[in-house]
């Protein structure tokens, strides 16, 4: 190359480059802000968690875990759009301890609820006692069921705080008297919660009517560490020889499957429990569902009755009272014994949940305690299978319809037991064929309607059908 053309080539060059360096080049982006590294970590867990055992986990949308600040929300973004019952906890401890029937309380159930004319709601506000702990700081304060709260540390009562009345740890409470006019105030009282033991089986009752024995069960939660309160009450139900009997489910939320399986065994008729018929049948993800059949691993398919119920009354009819805070557990004891027994259903309309769920905590996913030691007390609770009865009944969405319709009364309330209360009077009746007097109902000025109810500070996590037979060994991709 000659001179002349070595410098048309480096005039060339340099124009290329003074060229490009002249145009406007787009600034790069800015790296987007990532979360903790904390947050990150519980975030991981959800994930792994629930890419492995979520039912709908093919479902879940893709996420980038480093830019979810809020755990909870992004557990949330998850679930699909059917589930309504999978939750989030950073409590575990707490929670765990309330399926096992333990605590803190003021012990009480109240249902939130206001009047409502034709143009919806009045705006007064007002909590009604549903039912009460024995020995709790309420009973021993004289609350009693149909007991009205106006206001809760000097508020009045409305949806923001609401669960004060639940949950505070002193509260200072104004009641309500009911009239024609409306609910006048009344008296004032305070409560401190206390940790309790809350054994479910609160009311054992036998009820004589035109030649029948009617046995009443009041049953407020599935918990297997109180199966003994239910042998207790069989027994006692037994040695006076009832006719009937009438399972009071209609607060009832759900709990522990080895509860629902052990109050079905003792009530089924018995050729049913000793044969070990199927009460209902599991449907896990693809992954589980192929690994428990692979492996025979009947019990996780299949939950049957329990020949070693300690009380076996050996019925064939059943009458169980409902409304649509009946759910889970509850559910599946009216679709479990349908197949084996005539089950009468009084109340109303039931919750619609027909799937169960695993409580996962880090400890569940991880081998080594140092990889989650900072957050340990996170939990999830996913929806890992869908049942169905030994005919196939699942996906009761809206519910299971009543027999009959009977509304639950609470404006007055009658005691739980009474033989004027609407739901079991309606039984009594439907067992005995003799029409039970009504007693005369104060009129109100306006129609209550319920917006909410609770027992717990869990309640929302409560209402699951929870099965504990979770173990590393059980799982698919963990070495036994």
């Amino acid at each position: 190359m000659n001179i002349l053309n070595r410098w048309l080539y480096a005039f060339l060059f340099v124009g290329l480059v003074f060229t490009g360096c002249q145009k406007d080049d787009p600034e790069p982006e800015p790296e987007p802000e990532q979360a903790p590294k904390l947050t990150q970590k519980v975030n991981t867990f959800v994930k792994d968690a629930m890419d492995e055992v979520y039912l709908w986990y093919k479902q879940m949308p893709s996420i980038d875990i480093r830019y979810e600040f809020d755990t909870k929300e992004y557990f949330d973004k998850l679930l699909y759009k059917e589930d309504k019952w999978s939750f989030i906890t950073d409590n575990a401890a707490e929670l765990l301890s309330s399926y096992e029937g333990t605590e803190k309380t003021f012990g009480y159930a109240l249902a939130w609820g206001s009047f409502w004319d034709t143009q919806g709601p009045t705006g007064e506000y007002f909590a009604i006692v549903e039912y009460v702990y024995p020995e709790s700081p309420a009973a021993k304060a004289g609350i009693q069921r149909g007991d009205i709260f106006i206001s809760v540390n000097g508020q009045k009562i409305k949806e923001t705080n609401y669960m004060n009345l639940i949950s505070g740890e002193t509260i200072a409470l104004t009641k309500g008297i009911l009239t024609e006019q409306g609910i006048a105030p009344g008296s004032d009282l305070s409560l401190t919660s206390v940790v309790m033991n809350l054994d479910p089986v609160l009311i054992k009752k036998i009820i004589d009517y035109e030649g029948h024995k009617i046995g009443y069960l009041f049953y407020a939660h599935y918990i297997p560490n109180f199966n003994s309160s239910l042998d207790a009450a069989f027994q006692y139900f037994k040695s006076n020889q009832i006719t009937d009997l009438v399972l009071d489910l209609r607060y009832n939320p759900g709990g522990e499957i080895s509860a629902a399986q052990y109050l079905c065994s003792s009530i089924a008729p018995v050729s049913v429990v000793n044969n070990q018929s199927t009460l209902i049948t599991k449907q896990w993800n693809d992954k589980y569902q192929a690994y428990f059949v692979s492996t025979n691993a009947t019990s996780q398919l299949k939950t049957t009755f329990d020949p070693n119920a300690l009380v076996k009354l050996g019925l064939n009819k059943l009458y169980v009272l409902t409304t649509r805070y009946t759910a889970s557990a509850s559910e599946l004891s009216i679709t479990g014994l349908e197949p084996y027994m005539n089950v009468v259903q009084i109340g109303d309309t039931t919750s619609g949940k027909y799937t169960g769920a695993w409580f996962l905590q880090p400890e569940d996913l991880y081998k080594n305690a140092s990889d989650y030691e900072s957050f340990k007390n996170w939990g999830i609770q996913p929806i890992v299978f869908r049942y169905a009865n030994s005919l196939g009944v699942t996906d009761f969405k809206n519910g299971l319809a009543p027999d009959f319709y009977v509304k639950d009364q609470l404006l007055p309330a009658l005691p739980l037991g009474d033989i004027n209360e609407p739901l079991l009077r309606k039984a009594v009746e439907q067992i005995s064929g003799v029409p039970v007097l009504a007693l005369k109902r104060a009129k109100l000025p306006y129609e209550f309607k319920v917006l909410r109810r609770a027992s717990s500070r869990f309640e929302p996590m409560k209402e699951v059908l929870l099965d504990n037979t979770l173990s590393k060994a059980k799982r698919p991709d963990r070495e036994p």
